[in-house]
């Protein structure tokens, strides 16, 4: 996949990568930092952290980081990333997170994104994909909705993901469906 993307025609992935930086800065609002960020973006710790989203795609690490891109041009207008292993999720079972920039919202962009990367997590061996939910966020618990994701409650314990509401949803037979495709010089392409 790396330097590959994803597309439905509308949304594009593409690995994150450092240019994109300032796309990010510029977009992130109080609801990413509230919902996903936990804090405000710097530069020093946005740079940091997709040198570690590239260092994951190129060992095929657990974190695989998208942009979602759309309109024009490919602008960057939201993230989307695949955690194939983590606090509460069992083996098999792929989180999936995502937030889009202000401009981009309330278009169905994040539906579509969730479901590219969740035909992603199919093809790379994931069998079902889990959104976890502040349950003070029904933006997200919408999109998981509308991406066929059902909900199965928070899982047992005091842990962090116990103060989350999780969907699921079932991935088998679901890989092969994202059409990939290599960058293409064409900007209409």
């Amino acid at each position: 996949m790396r330097g590959g993307e994803l597309s439905d025609g509308v949304v594009t992935l593409t690995p994150l990568r450092r240019d994109d930086v300032e796309a990010h800065l510029a977009g992130e609002d109080e609801l990413l930092v509230r919902w996903l960020n936990g804090g405000p973006g710097t530069r020093e710790g946005v740079e940091a952290y997709l040198r570690h989203c590239e260092e994951q795609w190129d060992a095929a690490g657990p974190l695989r980081a998208f942009g979602i891109r759309a309109g024009a041009g490919g602008v960057l207008a939201g993230t989307v990333d695949l955690r194939f292993a983590g606090e509460g999720l069992a083996p098999g079972q792929v989180n999936v997170a995502y937030g889009l920039y202000p401009s981009w919202r309330g278009r169905g962009l994040a539906t579509r994104a969730v479901l590219l990367a969740s035909r992603y997590a199919a093809a790379e061996g994931a069998r079902e994909a889990v959104i976890q939910v502040d349950p003070g966020n029904p933006a997200s618990a919408a999109v998981a909705r509308r991406a066929g994701f059902v909900p199965r409650g928070r899982p047992p314990g005091d842990t962090a993901a116990a103060r989350f509401d999780r969907y699921v949803r079932d991935l088998r037979g679901r890989a092969g469906r994202a059409h990939a495709r290599r960058p293409s010089s064409d900007p209409g392409a």
